[in-house]
């Protein structure tokens, strides 16, 4: 309450322009942002080759794919930063969110996974993190603070489902919704992945949701053969589909390219993830 809130510290040095835009913008569906890139595989395919053969263990396009966003949010900050209430909130740690199916058919239920960082680990230490949650997670029995808290909202009927998650909004907009919450819940998170590729699905433009202070949705889609011009030859290129819906009213739009020509270029060269980043950049 108040500017105060659990999981972020208001942001008050900013430009008259930027704080009157979340007052104009009031919702994140009238305030995204969409843009879309070809990924261009051989990079990551050349590395995850290498890294097989020179006994670096096995990675997938995901854990290349996450590892880039959390070294990008880390070295711009601005970018983890949340709309609520009118105010602009710097977050207190860097959350990637996503999908976990338990099954590989129409019928498996699926669940939320959203893990922390600091912006300081390796491509291996992400890896090992991403691969943990998913064994842990993928177990038709298993059981996390997502699904436990879904369902005890759902257990009730219709009506008060819609009373509580009502609540829970209010709360969340003044800054009273409880941590324990909040570390549950997957829209509380600086990104969210959807990874069509690994259903072979097309990728596609996500919204962002309004419950939650989600800033930024990541999109993989299934990998095909498209034409390209390399050394000024039309030639076949392996790319893959990757779009991003952004929150535009935490950030101006030079950060925001600042920041995708770096994570195209880690993308190009992923090499560059195993190294940690030893010194975060002070937020200004």
């Amino acid at each position: 309450m108040f500017g105060f809130r659990p999981d972020g510290k208001r942001v008050k040095d900013i430009d008259p322009i930027q704080r009157i835009v979340p007052h104009i913008m009031r919702y994140r569906h009238d305030s995204q942002n969409y843009t879309g890139i070809d990924l261009p595989c051989e990079p990551m395919d050349a590395f995850i080759k290498d890294e097989i053969a020179n006994g670096g263990g096995s990675y997938n396009y995901m854990h290349i794919i996450i590892a880039g966003i959390v070294r990008i949010m880390a070295l711009y900050p601005r970018l983890n930063r949340f709309i609520m209430n009118g105010r602009i909130y710097k977050r207190n740690s860097i959350n990637i969110s996503f999908v976990v199916k338990k099954g590989m058919t129409a019928d498996a239920a699926e669940t939320t996974v959203k893990l922390d960082f600091t912006g300081h680990e390796t491509l291996a230490d992400i890896r090992e993190k991403i691969n943990a949650a998913i064994i842990a997670n993928s177990n038709l029995n298993a059981d996390n603070g997502t699904d436990k808290l879904a369902r005890i909202i759902t257990c009730t009927p219709n009506m008060i489902i819609a009373m509580l998650v009502g609540i829970l909004k209010f709360l969340d907009k003044h800054g009273l919704l409880p941590m324990s919450i909040i570390k549950v819940s997957p829209f509380h998170t600086t990104a969210f992945v959807t990874n069509l590729k690994s259903i072979k699905g097309p990728s596609i433009f996500h919204h962002l949701y309004d419950f939650g202070n989600t800033g930024v949705f990541f999109s993989m889609g299934k990998e095909s053969m498209i034409p390209v011009v390399e050394g000024g030859k039309v030639v076949a290129g392996k790319r893959m589909p990757f779009q991003i819906v952004t929150d535009e009213r935490f950030c101006d739009g030079f950060y925001f390219v600042s920041a995708l020509k770096v994570l195209k270029d880690l993308y190009s060269n992923p090499s560059q993830l195993k190294e940690p980043l030893k010194t975060l950049p002070v937020e200004v």
